[in-house]
């Protein structure tokens, strides 16, 4: 069950990986939704605070990771490359 739970932590925390790539190649994320970025900022920081004190590493990992893509969209919503 543990492998099970990390493979599915890591295929679910690079779902966000290509987003942040194109972010990054175009300079912009013009497409994506303020309320969405907000939404998912907000539901990562909460799930991990309750994942934190019970030490579910593949949780962990998923979340974390995908906290690192979206302050990539964020960043480049806030601060577009020209």
């Amino acid at each position: 069950m543990e492998t099970i739970g990390w493979i599915g932590a890591i295929l679910f925390a690079i779902c966000g990986l290509p987003q942040a790539i194109q972010c990054a190649k175009y300079g912009h994320s013009r497409g994506l939704n303020w309320f969405f970025l907000a939404a998912w900022l907000g539901g990562e920081i909460l799930t991990i605070i309750y994942i934190w004190p019970k030490q579910d590493y593949p949780l962990l990992f998923n979340y974390l990771l995908n906290l690192v893509f979206l302050g990539v969209m964020i960043r480049y919503k806030i601060w577009e490359r020209q």
